[in-house]
Formats: C-alpha cells, structure tokens, sequence
C-alpha cells in the first residue's frame, strides 16, 4: 500500500558551508594530485580509518590499510603511467557535519592535457566533518558509458 506522504528534502542550509565546500573540494584535488603522482599515502589521507572504497567494477575495500595497499599496487602497476583530471560536479550537505560530493573523471596526459571530451567515471563521496576536520567515509566509482 502506497501513502501520498511528501518525501522530505535532506540538505542542511543551518550554516554557511563555503569553508566546508572548499575542504571537500580540497579532498578531491588531493586524490587527483595523488593518482597523477603515483601518492598512494597521498591518496588515503583524508580517509577515515573505517572507510570503504568501492571501484568501477564493485570492489569494495574496507578500511583505510587496505585501500593504502590497494593504492600502492595499482599506483605502482598498472595506473603508474595513468593520469586523471578530476571535477567536483556537486556537494550536498545533509547536516552540518555530514555530505555527499560527485565527481566526475576524465582521463589526461602527463602535461595535464584531457584525453576525454566527457567524463569516463563519476564518483560518489560520503564524508563526515570530525573535530573540525573532513574525512571522506565511502566512496564508490561508476563507469559512464561513452557512445560509439
């Protein structure tokens, strides 16, 4: 049985997020600076300790030594030679101290140049603000599907 009950918009507007949307931003450009320079401790520093990462083939890795390890291996094989232009496509805040933020990736060079037109993943973040500092909680990666 189905009721008409309005569903509920989640987004906190209690503060100004512009801090907060900037730290997340920055979260994200640590990923990308990480990829493109082979960083796997780069890439896992705004992680929470518990965190799950999920992959564009549905790996999930739970807790942050594991996507250290999983970092380093694929940094070090076969994305060594890899590079990644990221862009924070939104950042939804559903309190004040809790958010999701899509990124979308594109593939470069090694000058930084885009290889893709349009984005060849988009990535779901949720992250948590603790003791004044963002950790990224979850992620998961989906491949978009480009046409022929």
């Amino acid at each position: 049985m189905h009721t008409n009950v309005q569903a509920p918009v989640i987004e906190d507007s209690s503060v100004d997020h512009s801090v907060d949307r900037e730290a997340i931003t920055q979260i994200i450009k640590n990923v990308e600076t990480a990829y493109n320079t082979n960083d796997a401790e780069l890439m896992v520093s705004d992680l929470a300790s518990n965190a799950i990462m999920g992959n564009a083939v549905g790996t999930l890795a739970h807790g942050r030594d594991v996507v250290l390890e999983a970092s380093r291996a694929g940094l070090a094989g076969f994305l060594k030679d890899e590079y990644v232009r990221y862009d924070v496509l939104d950042v939804v805040f559903l309190r004040p101290d809790v958010a999701i933020a899509h990124k979308g990736a594109r593939a470069a060079n090694d000058k930084g140049e885009l290889i893709d037109r349009e984005h060849v993943m988009v990535a779901l973040y949720v992250l948590v603000k603790e003791n004044g500092r963002w950790w990224a909680v979850a992620r998961h990666n989906t491949l978009v599907p480009q046409p022929e």
